[in-house]
Parts: structure tokens; sequence; C-alpha cells
């Protein structure tokens, strides 16, 4: 259950104001649909994320715990810092693919934009911290719905009233704390 909340609650924050909930915006603004939008939003982080999950997982059987516990530590710091770096949508993932239709367009262009993205990164990290990546991928998933379905429902309305500032603060702070658990802590709770 803890895999999932930390998952759930880490990605929800580092959302907010990344390029993908901006994404979620522009998308929400030109097409003005929520259903196909939320549900190709969810196809693509469930695809993404799972992609990532096993490739956390992968790190973890591939390289230990002992050594993975330090590249762990790194990421997550690295994380903490990463976030505080705002995002911004560029033109090429904004554009609308028109012939796949709303939810196709919001699928692929959904997917490509998370690619490499803090949140993808984020969720290998967890994957590969907890021994449960079912959990994970079903807390990043949560996390990214919590961040972008609110963003789809109201659309531009929101964005300027977040303070995405604090927002980030605070999940740097928790990435800094689990970079330090981490760091410091035992490995219990890492796959072996």
């Amino acid at each position: 259950m803890e895999a999932f909340l930390v998952s759930a609650g880490v990605v929800a924050l580092a959302e907010i104001g990344d390029k993908t909930q901006l994404l979620a915006f522009v998308l929400a603004a030109r097409y003005r649909r929520p259903a196909p939008i939320i549900l190709g939003i969810l196809v693509a982080t469930v695809v993404n994320h799972a992609l990532a999950g096993a490739v956390g997982r992968w790190l973890m059987l591939a390289i230990g715990p002992d050594r993975m516990r330090w590249g762990l530590a790194a990421s997550f710091f690295a994380m903490a810092v990463w976030i505080m770096i705002p995002d911004k949508l560029d033109e090429t993932e904004a554009s609308p693919r028109a012939r796949l239709g709303v939810f196709g367009t919001t699928v692929v262009t959904f997917f490509l934009a998370e690619m490499g993205d803090k949140t993808q990164i984020a969720t290998i990290a967890l994957a590969a911290k907890y021994a449960s990546v079912y959990a994970v991928v079903a807390g990043t998933t949560v996390g990214m719905m919590l961040a972008n379905v609110p963003a789809v429902l109201v659309s531009d309305r929101l964005a300027g009233r977040l303070p995405t500032r604090l927002v980030h603060a605070v999940a740097a702070g928790i990435f800094a704390i689990l970079g330090a658990l981490v760091a410091f802590g035992s490995t219990d709770g890492l796959l072996r």
C-alpha cells in the first residue's frame, strides 16, 4: 500500500505544471471533448508507466539492491532538483494529428510527451525501490489522472490559479526525503 500511496502522491504533485499537464490543457481547449481526452490520457499513461515500471524492476534485478541503493538515492535527489525547473510545451508536441481523432491524438501525443519526462523517470525509480511494480504503476497512473483530469475538465480557468511553484517545492521535498531514506536507510522494501 505504501508503494501505491507514495507513487500516486509524488506523481500527482510532480505533474502540476508539467508539460503533459500543459498538453492536457491544450487538448481540452482545442477539442472540448473531455471523455475521449481523459480516456486517451489513461491509456497512454498505463502503457508508458507499465514500460517504465518494467525497466525499473529490470534495473533492480540486473544491478542488485546494494548498488541500486546509491543509484536510486541519486535519482531521487536529481528528481528533487529537476522538478523545480518549469516545463513548457513544445509546439510540435501540441500540434494534433487530426486523422487520429480526439482519442487517438491524445494517446499518441501524451505517450510521446511522457517519454523521458519527470514522471516516467520517477516511475522507473519508484519501481526499482518498491517490490510491487504493479502498485507503483497503479499509483503513478492514479497520480497522473489526479493531476490531469481536473486540467481537462476546467481547462484554462485552472491554469493561472494553481500555486505551481509551491506544489513543485513540496514534490521536490518528497523526492529529497525519498533520496535520503534510500541513501541512509535500509534496503527494506527493495527487490531482492
